[in-house]
């Protein structure tokens, strides 16, 4: 059975947050796809890109992605940011995960990553500005790939984390104790 759940959006979104507590409360595997591809680089994104380039960063990351979405056993799927620039990355998850959104604004991103230096994507002077570029570029591919879009506006993670929950809940993903998730449309 593949993961039922991914979780995508702009870097800084809340993916990794919620998607640890999401397979916390509902009993399943939580997977990072960055923790998995920096496990196979052996070193960390950040030094991968600058020592290969964002071109070979992407053809690691849509090979994990693909094993990631097809694997049997369920989980939270936590992807990075830009997983969705891949034509072949967005069908993959689209087809065997329920893709949830997690629009947030580039503001309240920037405002809660303004000391963070492990997004490769996000280093420099404005933070802002290549936020609002990256969404400007991203907000269609997101929207195309995720079955929810959830608007993380003024929330903080417990909000988002039961906003997610219930609508996974509506849509009859929700595990009953020992059972697994369910498996997408």
């Amino acid at each position: 059975m593949a993961p039922s759940v991914c979780l995508i959006g702009l870097p800084g979104s809340g993916k990794s947050t919620i998607g640890r507590q999401l397979a916390r409360l509902w009993g399943v595997d939580f997977v990072d796809s960055d923790h998995v591809i920096e496990a196979q680089l052996g070193c960390t994104i950040k030094e991968y890109f600058s020592s290969q380039g964002e071109q070979a960063f992407r053809d690691v990351e849509a090979q994990v992605i693909a094993a990631l979405a097809t694997r049997e056993r369920a989980c939270i799927l936590s992807t990075g940011g830009g997983a969705v620039l891949r034509p072949e990355n967005r069908a993959v998850l689209h087809a065997h995960t329920t893709v949830f959104y997690l629009h947030s604004s580039p503001e309240d991103i920037a405002r809660r990553l303004r000391n963070d230096t492990g997004r490769p994507l996000l280093q420099g002077d404005d933070t802002l500005k290549r936020l609002k570029d990256l969404l400007a570029v991203r907000a269609t591919l997101y929207e195309e790939t995720a079955h929810y879009t959830i608007d993380t506006l003024r929330c903080g993670t417990g909000q988002v984390m039961r906003k997610v929950s219930m609508q996974a809940e509506l849509a009859g993903l929700v595990p009953q104790p020992g059972a697994t998730l369910a498996t997408p449309r």
